[in-house]
């Protein structure tokens, strides 16, 4: 379920990709993958009479139309908020950014890389909160649920297709002054796409990276209960031996964010500044407190045909 929290921070991460695409991207014309980048061919082709948030917004509601019986109601209803959230705040900054008649930044790499950025943000921000801003999302749910083919094959295909569609924008000149044009803009689009998608993965891996502690230390019920009481974390007590000492020691097991880490160090070493304690990195905890797993169960039908099979 998606919280007033989630939807907050949905909103956020909508504006923060606006602002990358509209500030940094769309000026310089290049056309990047998503249903941003159809818009940004139809504003190109149209000579800017169609906006790239009514494209990018219809386009979404085509697709969810024919994605409604195959992806469910839950997501087209989340798509439906965060593509309305998009389009809307594309249309409020779009105008004044290409209005200004020049880039903000010239450097078209300087300026794609950090629209990249920004975009990749915003669109992780999405993704962490259950969230979704439509486009080639939709294209590859549908595909992954009539074949074999996986989601992020599907967006890479469907993105570089849009990609090199800007080849074909209207041009006055020859075709060999076309491709002098058009090709290092196709190069600057796939370069953005690729950072988008960086840059997603890395926000939702470290949303999900989390750190386990092994401590060490003769005031282990202290720190356990500075730990519960402060971090708000659980902790594990484990019996051990120490091999050297023949002596029996307690060990703490302690699972937390990553950007809570500093909050466990902290505690022990102002509760015993010689305690032996282990960090290491750990991805997909699951369980009360951390993310949930996310498992397509068998339905009963296929697990009776396998029993029956044996």
């Amino acid at each position: 379920m998606t919280g007033a929290k989630d939807y907050v921070l949905i909103v956020l991460g909508l504006m923060l990709y606006s602002l990358g695409f509209c500030a940094f991207i769309l000026p310089h014309e290049v056309v990047i993958g998503g249903l941003s980048g159809v818009g940004t061919l139809v504003y190109f082709a149209t000579r800017g009479m169609v906006p790239v948030a009514v494209t990018q917004y219809a386009c979404n509601l085509v697709l969810l139309s024919f994605a409604f019986k195959i992806v469910g109601k839950t997501f087209v209803m989340r798509t439906i908020f965060g593509a309305t959230v998009l389009s809307l705040c594309i249309g409020a900054v779009e105008g004044f950014f290409m209005g200004l008649g020049h880039p903000i930044i010239e450097d078209i790499s300087m300026s794609a890389i950090l629209g990249g950025i920004l975009c990749g943000i915003g669109v992780g921000t999405v993704f962490i909160h259950n969230g979704s801003s439509g486009g080639t999302d939709i294209v590859a749910a549908m595909v992954s649920k009539v074949s074999n083919v996986s989601i992020g094959r599907t967006m890479i295909y469907t993105d570089m297709l849009i990609v090199m569609s800007s080849l074909f924008l209207p041009f006055e000149g020859t075709f060999q002054e076309r491709l002098d044009v058009r090709v290092p803009l196709i190069v600057y689009g796939l370069i953005v796409t690729f950072v988008i998608a960086y840059m997603t993965d890395m926000i939702i891996n470290t949303n999900r990276q989390a750190t386990q502690f092994i401590i060490f230390s003769h005031k282990w019920a202290e720190i356990a209960d500075r730990v519960n009481k402060e971090a708000q974390r659980g902790v594990t007590v484990l019996d051990g031996m120490g091999w050297y000492s023949k002596k029996p020691v307690k060990i703490l097991m302690v699972w937390c964010r990553k950007i809570e880490s500093v909050t466990i160090f902290r505690i022990v070493k102002s509760m015993d500044e010689n305690a032996f304690i282990t960090q290491a990195n750990v991805n997909g905890v699951y369980g009360k407190g951390f993310d949930t797993m996310k498992v397509k169960m068998k339905k009963k039908k296929e697990e009776g045909v396998e029993q029956a099979s044996r």
